[in-house]
């Protein structure tokens, strides 16, 4: 779950790994983000203020809590291709390994080497950096939200912004996790990963 230039060191709390997704899976997790506008429910956000919706992935509606400064309407239509495509090219690398400073398929990634290059391949964006520098760079929305494509940023490693990776849909992320597991796809409502989660961004719109 480290990103480069950061020493990775493994915890006693480290997820279990998820299982492989099928074609199809992939495909339903990504339709269902894009074609039902599923919101995300998670724990994480700093602000006060709290959304109430229906809950539709196991966590409480009471634990949604939501970003003032990001409250503006999210784009449809033209945008969802690109979003789509970025999602896709994420799905695409599951059970790639993991590699320290990595930033392709053929030497594997880190967290950051994989959002970089789906950004690239999918989106047609050209950025670099750490995972910190990702959050820098991309802009804040609110938890609930979320559409394929847009980034969610954890701390992982007691920093801020340590970890990264790209929403897929339905509730889940694509990351470069650790060594032990490579490319995987993770719930944003899994407990390790609910309970580290700092906030989502966006770089599409």
């Amino acid at each position: 779950m480290n990103d480069a230039g950061t020493s990775w060191r493994p915890t006693l709390t480290t997820p279990k790994p998820a299982p492989t997704a099928t074609g199809a899976q992939r495909r339903s997790w990504l339709l269902s983000g894009l074609g039902l506008g599923a919101a995300v429910l998670l724990a994480g956000c700093s602000s006060p203020q709290v959304r109430r919706p229906a809950p539709t992935s196991g966590v409480p509606a009471s634990s949604v809590h939501t970003n003032p400064a990001a409250s503006r309407p999210r784009p449809s239509g033209p945008y969802n291709s690109v979003r789509n495509d970025v999602a896709m090219a994420a799905l695409s690398l599951l059970d790639t390994p993991y590699a320290w400073g990595g930033r392709g398929p053929a030497t594997g990634f880190d967290c950051s080497g994989l959002v970089t290059h789906v950004l690239r391949e999918g989106g047609g964006l050209r950025v670099q950096g750490s995972a910190a520098d990702l959050g820098r760079m991309s802009r804040p929305i609110d938890a609930a939200d979320l559409l394929p494509g847009d980034l969610v940023f954890f701390n992982t490693l007691g920093a801020r912004h340590s970890h990264v990776g790209v929403y897929v849909g339905d509730g889940r992320f694509v990351h470069a996790s650790n060594p032990r597991t490579g490319v995987r796809i993770d719930a944003l409502s899994n407990r390790y990963y609910a309970q580290r989660f700092e906030g989502a961004h966006t770089l599409l719109d």
